[in-house]
């Protein structure tokens, strides 16, 4: 295939990925109203289920810090056609969330073509795990980033005289981009694994700047949670597993390329 043919068939997987997108939002916008108050808006009320999660654990560990404040917010919004615009964009998000494992099916597909044989064994199952590691982290987001950080900023007050009263707008982009950021960052240890392959990347290299990982981690943990300690950690601890677990997979992968070339070699 010239490079013409190439652009014409990424065009038809693109194609294809946009049409998943649009059939997976038409059936989140059939409830939509039904979603959006409870599942994008959950995290702002009281009864939300990890409020009552942290806090039976913060019992557990006889610490208080885990349960947290109850939520004051008020939401408004600011547009004549706000909340239609609202629906469109909360179906197209989750319509996107949904058809993440059509979308990576149909890149996998451009990209499998020109790959060898020993190169499309080695990437076996990439659909499923980077599509795994995805909804984990948007769980992981929706669960626990997302009521510390609600929580946080919906009870901080500059001054007792100023009330906050959240536009839709502010909220929505605030919610959608925690999911879709932390889902990405999952995707880290699949990302380390190619790398690893392709020599970019060693284990080597990644237990060098270990203490910089650490720092990084930290201080994002810090800045998507209250700041207390321990609720630093609790968020803290799954993203430094995140990087250990790709520490690893580097080394599995580096491993598993040298036998095979000591297999050729021979």
């Amino acid at each position: 295939m010239n490079f013409l043919d190439h652009v014409e068939a990424l065009r038809w997987h693109i194609i294809r990925s946009a049409i998943a997108i649009v059939v997976a939002a038409i059936f989140v916008f059939w409830k939509v109203e039904w979603i959006f108050d409870k599942i994008i808006l959950a995290p702002a009320h009281s009864d939300f289920v990890s409020y009552k999660w942290f806090c039976a654990f913060g019992r557990l560990m006889h610490y208080d810090g885990f349960c947290l404040e109850q939520i004051n917010m008020d939401f408004q919004n600011t547009a004549v056609s706000g909340q239609f615009m609202m629906s469109l964009s909360v179906s197209m998000m989750l319509g996107f969330i949904i058809s993440v494992p059509y979308i990576l099916w149909e890149l996998w597909r451009f990209i499998k073509p020109a790959l060898k044989p020993a190169e499309i064994k080695m990437a076996r199952g990439i659909v499923f795990w980077c599509s795994l590691l995805f909804f984990i982290g948007v769980l992981f987001s929706y669960y626990i980033v997302a009521p510390y950080t609600i929580n946080f900023f919906g009870n901080y007050h500059l001054s007792n005289k100023v009330k906050n009263i959240i536009t839709l707008d502010n909220y929505y982009d605030t919610m959608s981009n925690m999911l879709i950021a932390m889902g990405a960052v999952f995707e880290l240890p699949m990302i380390i694994y190619f790398l690893s392959r392709i020599g970019i990347i060693t284990p080597e290299f990644m237990r060098a700047q270990r203490r910089y990982a650490i720092l990084i981690l930290f201080i994002l943990a810090e800045i998507i949670t209250p700041p207390d300690l321990f609720s630093c950690l609790f968020v803290f601890i799954p993203l430094y597993g995140l990087y250990e677990a790709s520490v690893t997979i580097s080394a599995r992968a580096i491993n598993a390329q040298k036998k095979r070339d000591a297999q050729k070699n021979d």
